[in-house]
């Protein structure tokens, strides 16, 4: 990977190289062939070019570290979040059984609960799973698209026997 500011550096040198600068702008100079102000061109864009690509890669490589980083956080949430289901069970069903119900009832009731849940969970699933449409308006332009091509006929090249496009064609 090329330095950026080396790339700059390079290029300010071709251009005070070739005339008179006064920083990163060339005074005029008219002895000067119109090669060597295209080759000087050049190396400029290739210099620009070069250093657009480096911060490319600086921003996109900083981003997956973010990417990265965020990914191995959530990981490690929902890990721990499914690990704390049993102990809020348990907590939950010795709640209950403080409250004066027997260690059997109180579990079944923890259980009834998730049970619940999940029922309303896949109610809601299946609801919004209904919903879900084939998409009528890509299929019908698809097909509007396929009956279009279907009239359309091939146009002999300039200079081609037909015989032969007609050959290629259904090949």
């Amino acid at each position: 990977m090329s330095d950026p500011g080396r790339s700059a550096a390079r290029a300010t040198d071709a251009v005070e190289a070739a005339g008179d600068t006064v920083g990163p702008v060339r005074l005029a100079d008219t002895d000067r062939s119109i090669g060597q102000l295209v080759a000087l061109a050049t190396a400029e864009m290739s210099a620009l070019v070069h250093d657009e690509i480096a911060l490319a890669k600086a921003e996109i490589r900083q981003d997956v570290k973010r990417g990265v980083t965020g990914g191995v956080s959530g990981t490690i949430a929902g890990v721990l979040l499914l690990f704390s289901v049993p102990l809020f069970s348990f907590a939950a069903a010795y709640g209950i059984h403080n409250l004066g119900l027997g260690l059997a009832w109180s579990f079944l009731i923890v259980a009834g609960a998730f049970v619940l849940l999940a029922a309303l969970a896949g109610l809601l699933a299946r609801s919004k799973f209904m919903k879900v449409k084939p998409p009528e308006k890509s299929i019908a332009s698809a097909k509007q698209t396929a009956a279009v091509l279907q009239n359309v006929k091939p146009h002999p090249r300039q200079g081609q026997d037909s015989a032969a496009v007609v050959a290629r064609s259904s090949a």
